[in-house]
């Protein structure tokens, strides 16, 4: 006699889960598929598979636990046979092993399948990235067959049954009482042959050929955005939908303003005669021009701030700034009369510049030698 609890290494008071657990895990355990040519784990697995058909089953559990023997039952057939053991089997175990098992009425199932995504790679200008604007791509992708309707036979002349599977895209190996199904190898599970493949896509089904897509870039995209069109990837297996595309955006560099999140930078040069008497001076911006008041005495590296002249915010409401940084633009070729003129002023100021300079100098002098004693 055996001792079915102990086989499935489960208590006595077990209940149907913790049945249905312990033998999930040792099936993978010891299946054939996972240790090819142990003879041990294929004997190990056959009396798993006896021990569950006994205590899975109420009437037979309650039989073995009375008389400690499963006779009666047919324990050394199955239990009354594969059917009603395999559909149990194929309850626990369901997709996990996928084509190794099939379906267990005898044909597997061809499931609708999506179709493969498809990435875009898109190059915008600045102006683009910030209004909007609506692009037309032209994406490379597989369609079926016009001439063959997807089926990749010659018009007139369709597949035919698969003769090693029967048309059930499976092939079954016997182990032991268990029956393992495989994917048919020849017909590579479709049940079906193309004898005479479309000449035109060589029996594919699908031949590859270029899709013109109209696309509308919301403003405020950046770079690294992705922007999704829905079923416009590759198209699905067994009636399945068409994947998505994918629009990566690339935004290129702009000449003059260069983008911080939401913000525009920029810088603008002044004249010195501007930075020391002030006035106004027209800047650009991403949408025209405005106009900034410079104040007298206006430093190299002075930073102006516009609000509301950035970058849209995407999916939000408002807008960012815009930030303007000025510098002084000395020239490099001066008239006789402009070196002139400069001349007197330094002439006029530079007492004062001179004494002042000095004066730091030689404080710092003065410093060094009192640190030094």
């Amino acid at each position: 006699m055996k001792d079915y609890y102990r086989i499935l290494d489960i208590d006595r008071n077990a209940d149907e889960t913790e049945i249905k657990k312990a033998y999930r895990r040792l099936a993978l355990k010891y299946h054939p598929d996972r240790n090819p040519g142990d003879k041990v784990s294929e004997e190990k697995f056959k009396e798993i598979n006896e021990a569950y058909a006994c205590l899975s089953d109420p009437q037979k559990r309650a039989h073995y636990d009375r008389f400690g023997t499963a006779e009666g039952f047919g324990a050394d057939t199955g239990f009354g046979g594969f059917g009603d053991f395999g559909s149990s089997f194929g309850d626990i175990f369901g997709e996990m092993f996928g084509d190794i098992f099939g379906d267990f009425t005898g044909r597997r199932r061809r499931r609708p399948a999506k179709g493969q995504d498809l990435r875009y790679d898109l190059e915008i200008d600045l102006k683009d990235a910030v209004f909007g604007t609506e692009k037309k791509i032209t994406i490379p992708r597989w369609e079926d067959c016009s001439t063959c309707g997807g089926t990749g036979s010659r018009p007139g002349k369709g597949p035919v049954v698969c003769q090693t599977c029967g048309g059930t895209g499976q092939t079954k190996l016997q182990q032991g009482f268990f029956t393992i199904s495989r994917t048919c190898g020849s017909c590579r599970g479709e049940g079906r042959i193309i004898t005479d493949p479309c000449t035109k896509c060589k029996g594919q089904g699908k031949v590859r050929r270029e899709r013109t897509v109209s696309l509308k870039i919301p403003a405020g995209v950046d770079t690294g955005i992705r922007l999704k069109v829905a079923g416009e990837g590759e198209p699905g297996t067994h009636g399945g939908p068409h994947g998505d595309l994918y629009v990566v955006v690339h935004v290129e560099p702009h000449p003059f303003f260069k983008r911080k999140g939401n913000d525009l930078l920029c810088e603008v040069p002044i004249s010195f005669v501007q930075a020391a008497l002030g006035g106004e001076i027209e800047v650009p911006t991403i949408d025209g021009k405005a106009t900034i008041k410079i104040p007298p005495g206006t430093p190299s590296g002075r930073v102006f701030h516009l609000r509301g002249k950035g970058v849209p915010k995407l999916g939000g409401y408002g807008k960012g700034d815009q930030y303007i940084t000025v510098f002084i633009d000395v020239p490099k070729k001066l008239t006789a009369r402009q070196k002139e003129l400069l001349r007197e002023f330094a002439e006029i100021s530079g007492d004062e510049v001179s004494k002042g300079f000095m004066e730091k100098i030689r404080e710092f002098i003065h410093n060094q030698k009192e640190q030094a004693n």
